[in-house]
């Protein structure tokens, strides 16, 4: 039986927990055909559906760019638009209401190379023209490890890319047309991401993924040195007040879980248990209306599903009162991505 599969997710069922809390998913993916490391080859419109109407109250939800359905003709950097092409056509569908109330993709984030310089001004224009009410920033994906047991995925797989010049010019368009950059790197490139914060200091950031904290590989038994170099990274780019943090995407392996290996998915009470510790510290630095839970699916639906997964985040924002639950859960990712 394959990890992560919709019979081994039903093994674990559960009532909603606090079921009239409005929901903003602010991180998912949309693909076709994927490699066969994830067991989900299609996440589309009808397989988010049967997601965000398990049972909670989910508004909205903003897609992020997964390098799905890219043009395959014309200039190499003008491919990325047929990705925003693609979910936009989503979004209308969803948009109609057949899929259930939540509005999948009421918010799109698309990809474009900023190491073109001033030279992803066309590239960004030509994302806006594709998805006019929409389209709200990019990801450019900067994780690089030199280990060769990490799998470095980001599409332009250099190293240093957040301290060049030419990125950075890339980033200050960016800026200036009003759109936002999702930050994806890993933990130990945070202090880059912090120098990249102040040198582009009117630039929305949204950090991915608690900032990309890995404990496998050549970082498994390793957690006093990883965590330690990990918070301080936290810490530094908590200071930099245009970052915002998503509080997800723990359901990945690397996070050093073993969620996705057991016979029967892990519940919410002990999901909630687990990743407390670390949301915890990432809600202390950014506080809570810098932060925003997100479900990176399907992607974390290897380890739990997302009926699960939102249990898990309501049980853990408890100890917040209503008007910062409410801000993490919903309020700050419709702000952010100007739902």
């Amino acid at each position: 039986m394959p990890y992560g599969g919709t019979d081994w997710l039903a093994l674990t069922q559960e009532p909603t927990l606090e079921p009239d809390i409005p929901l903003c998913d602010p991180h998912h993916h949309f693909w076709d055909f994927r490699t066969a490391r994830i067991p989900y080859q299609r996440y589309l419109l009808h397989e988010l559906a049967d997601d965000i109407n398990s049972g909670h109250d989910v508004r909205s939800t903003v897609f992020v760019e997964a390098r799905a359905m890219y043009r395959a003709e014309g200039p190499e950097e003008m491919r990325p638009v047929g990705e925003v092409e693609f979910v936009q056509g989503l979004a209308a569908a969803s948009a109609s209401g057949l899929y259930g109330p939540g509005r999948a993709a009421a918010a799109i984030v698309g990809h474009a190379n900023l190491n073109l310089g001033g030279g992803v001004e066309p590239v960004l224009e030509a994302l806006l023209a594709a998805s006019p009410n929409r389209f709200r920033g990019i990801r450019h994906s900067v994780s690089w490890d030199p280990d060769p047991e990490v799998e470095n995925t980001a599409a332009h797989q250099i190293e240093g890319q957040l301290g060049s010049d030419n990125f950075r010019a890339g980033a200050r368009v960016l800026a200036r047309m009003g759109l936002s950059l999702e930050g994806w790197l890993y933990f130990h490139q945070l202090p880059e991401l912090a120098d990249f914060a102040r040198a582009v200091p009117d630039l929305t950031i949204i950090l991915n993924h608690l900032g990309g904290l890995m404990r496998t590989g050549p970082y498994a038994n390793r957690d006093d040195e990883v965590m330690d170099v990990w918070r301080r990274g936290i810490a530094a780019v908590a200071e930099c007040p245009n970052m915002n943090m998503k509080l997800g995407g723990m359901g990945m392996p690397r996070f050093g879980f073993d969620w996705h290996t057991r016979e029967k998915p892990v519940g919410s009470e002990e999901l909630a248990a687990s990743m407390a510790p670390y949301m915890a510290y990432c809600i202390e630095k950014f506080g809570p209306q810098r932060c925003m839970f997100e479900s990176n699916f399907p992607v974390d639906k290897v380890s739990f599903s997302y009926h699960v997964m939102y249990n898990a985040f309501k049980r853990l924002s408890r100890e917040y009162s209503p008007s910062e639950r409410a801000a993490m859960l919903h309020d700050n990712a419709v702000r952010v991505y100007r739902i």
